[in-house]
């Protein structure tokens, strides 16, 4: 029996993002919160490097800005990218005083960091390279003391809810299976907070959780999606045998490692002149590179010695328990699928293509991030935007066309070991062919083979259906961008062309 649940807000994710969103939204009416597993479970919670905002002497928004458009590769939204960095610094303030316990220096001020492409110290931590896992505590606390926020923990969410009235096309909520039951939420105003996609690639620093399901839901339901080819693929992760891989944080970087190659060598210098503080999309290239010329490739932190306990004890305890000590080694990297900077479109109030449907965090295409996102501005998105749509969400009128309630049974979970090879292999195809260096052979090849495994998903493989819509978004996407830009380099096309230039590729 199909059971409907009725709510005025809908939040689907936990992140930073969606946790905000319910958190500010729940004083103005009832919000459900769905999440795949626990409230836990996202990439915030796993996010080491901080969160970027002007908020120390000698920066301002200014500076920030331009720092976010000379890495996003001449494909940011101008006046989005002025959004984030203007209430940028109010959010991260607001959230010291929900009780975020941000690293403070002997005055009290936030202790700074510098990332790479940032031209100023403004990088705010926690516990200090614990950012994510703070800010993740502080909201999952705001929004258990919140009354009107219902969570509802692993819930499979199957497909939004749409109805049709004289507007046009509105979303009404979504389908989802609850603890195998099938349930319909119905919701006046639903957002999606789903983050990204990283477990399309064979190598990634996302949780497991990260299978695409809000790009490909908003795909099926007609929404505008756009720059899906433009996927950030993090330079230092903890190259081990595991997934997802531990993050190495870019702030090791920014303290002074260096890079290795297999022999020993030093090689970024040569090839940057900001040589390991180089935009991530350059540094992740290069290592990959190195990796083909002379096998793997190394960062180098003993110079820090006994200081690197102190400022990374969370790096320090992952690499330990891998029989890596960080003070007298160096580490093993590889680049890994990290960040996607396409999505699902919004305007600057979070407001998707269709109507009651928002987007927040990495599943949205806000146009901060343009072709190639600035280190540690992402969890800064999230929080500017997610306030944005809390803000534009409570004024969604409640007279919302309901559908008749029909009875459906939730597709049954099929073979749980064929459907991880099915993902296995999509995940061994894009990286591949879709990952760090592209080819339009390679990318057609892609697109064939991930065909196949789609020939042979079963209904009840949701999960694995999300992520091959994802997976083949990107490589679509990727084969019609005939060129190299930010986060997408293409062996064939080398260079950014100037007809390239502001043009996105949408859905």
């Amino acid at each position: 029996m199909t059971e409907r649940i009725r709510t005025r807000f809908l939040v689907i994710g936990s992140g930073v993002a969606g946790l905000h969103t319910a958190w500010r939204a729940s004083a103005h009416g009832s919000v459900t919160v769905l999440t795949k597993r626990t409230l836990f479970d996202s990439a915030t919670a796993y996010a080491q490097g901080g969160i970027a905002a002007a908020l120390g002497a000698g920066d301002s928004p200014e500076l920030h800005r331009e720092d976010t458009l000379a890495a996003g590769a001449a494909l940011c939204d101008r006046e989005a990218v002025q959004v984030l960095v203007d209430e940028g610094p109010t959010r991260v303030r607001e959230l010291q005083a929900a009780g975020a316990r941000f690293d403070l220096d002997p005055d009290g001020d936030f202790k700074l960091g510098k990332e790479a492409a940032h031209s100023r110290h403004r990088i705010v931590h926690a516990h200090g390279d614990q950012t994510g896992a703070e800010v993740a505590r502080t909201l999952v606390a705001k929004v258990r003391e919140a009354q009107s926020i219902q969570v509802q923990e692993m819930a499979r969410v199957l497909d939004l809810l749409l109805v049709e009235d004289e507007f046009g096309v509105q979303c009404a909520g979504v389908r989802a299976s609850i603890s195998g039951r099938p349930v319909e939420i119905v919701a006046d105003a639903t957002v999606l907070a789903t983050g990204g996609c990283g477990q399309i690639f064979r190598y990634t620093t996302n949780p497991q959780v990260a299978t695409g399901d809000g790009f490909a839901m908003a795909h099926r339901a007609g929404a505008r999606l756009a720059d899906m080819e433009f996927v950030q693929f993090h330079p230092t992760a903890l190259d081990t045998p595991e997934n997802p891989l531990a993050l190495i944080s870019e702030a090791v970087r920014g303290e002074g490692a260096i890079l290795l190659n297999g022999r020993g060598q030093r090689f970024m210098p040569s090839r940057h002149k900001l040589a390991e503080l180089a935009p991530r999309d350059v540094v992740a290239r290069e290592i990959f590179r190195e990796q083909q010329a002379h096998g793997r490739v190394f960062l180098d932190a003993t110079k820090l010695g006994e200081g690197f306990l102190t400022r990374f004890p969370g790096i320090s305890a992952l690499c330990r328990a891998r029989g890596i000590d960080p003070r007298f080694e160096p580490i093993p990297v590889t680049p890994a699928a990290h960040y996607m900077m396409g999505g699902v479109v919004t305007d600057l109030a979070g407001r998707s293509s269709i109507s009651r449907l928002y987007a927040v965090g990495e599943v949205a295409r806000t146009g901060v991030h343009g072709a190639n996102r600035l280190a540690s501005n992402s969890l800064l998105e999230g929080l500017v935007f997610a306030e944005r749509v809390a803000r534009d969400m409570v004024q969604t009128p409640e007279e919302l066309a309901i559908p008749e309630l029909t009875s459906w049974d939730v597709p049954p979970l099929d073979d749980r070991g064929a459907a991880q090879v099915a993902a296995d292999e999509i995940r061994q195809i894009m990286w591949d062919h879709a990952s760090i260096a592209r080819t339009a052979a390679g990318l057609r090849r892609c697109l064939s083979a991930l065909q196949r495994v789609g020939e042979r998903l079963t209904p009840g493989a949701t999960e694995e259906r999300n992520l091959l819509t994802t997976a083949t978004l990107v490589a679509e996407a990727s084969l019609l961008r005939k060129e190299s830009r930010g986060g997408h380099f293409r062996s064939d096309f080398p260079k950014t062309r100037r007809k390239w230039q502001g043009r996105h590729i949408t859905w």
